[in-house]
C-alpha cells in the first residue's frame, strides 16, 4: 500500500504544470489567480513574478512588465 501511494503520488506531482514546459505550457486558469490577472504554475517562469499561491501548491504568476531578464528571450 506504500509504495502505490507513493507511485501514485510522484505521477501527481510530475503532471502538474511546470514553469519550464517541454510542450510550451501555459499555466492553469484558476479563478482566484485570474482574478490577480495571472495564472498558476508549479513554480514561476523566467519573466515572470509569484503574487500568491493557487491552493497548496501551485504558484499564482503573472508576467513581468518591467526589468524583464534576458533569459526571457532565448528559445
Amino acid at each position: 500500500m506504500r509504495h502505490s501511494l507513493s507511485g501514485l503520488l510522484f505521477l501527481l506531482l510530475i503532471s502538474l504544470p511546470s514553469g519550464n514546459g517541454l510542450f510550451g505550457n501555459d499555466g492553469v486558469e484558476i479563478r482566484t489567480c485570474t482574478a490577480l490577472k495571472g495564472r498558476c504554475f508549479f513554480g514561476c517562469r523566467v519573466g515572470w513574478k509569484w503574487v500568491a499561491f493557487c491552493h497548496n501548491i501551485l504558484s499564482c504568476c503573472t508576467k513581468m512588465k518591467k526589468n524583464i531578464p534576458p533569459q526571457v528571450k532565448e528559445p
